[in-house]
């Protein structure tokens, strides 16, 4: 599992960083998603999938 976001897109709702903040926080500066660990573990899966269908811009997503 490979995350990529989109900071151009993202509008700072923080669900991604609220659903899993192990993987996801927010800029200090522009609040928009920072990505923590791109690589996350297998047992992150479902949560960070969650957080994707979270997203209410879809500025992450998984390949």
């Amino acid at each position: 599992m490979e995350i990529k976001a989109d900071t151009s897109v993202c509008i700072g709702a923080g669900m991604c960083a609220l659903t899993v903040p192990e993987v996801f926080d927010q800029s200090e500066d522009e609040g928009t998603v920072l990505v923590l660990q791109p690589n996350p573990p297998a047992d992150k899966e479902a949560a960070v999938r969650r957080a994707v269908t979270l997203c209410p811009s879809g500025a992450i997503s998984v390949v």
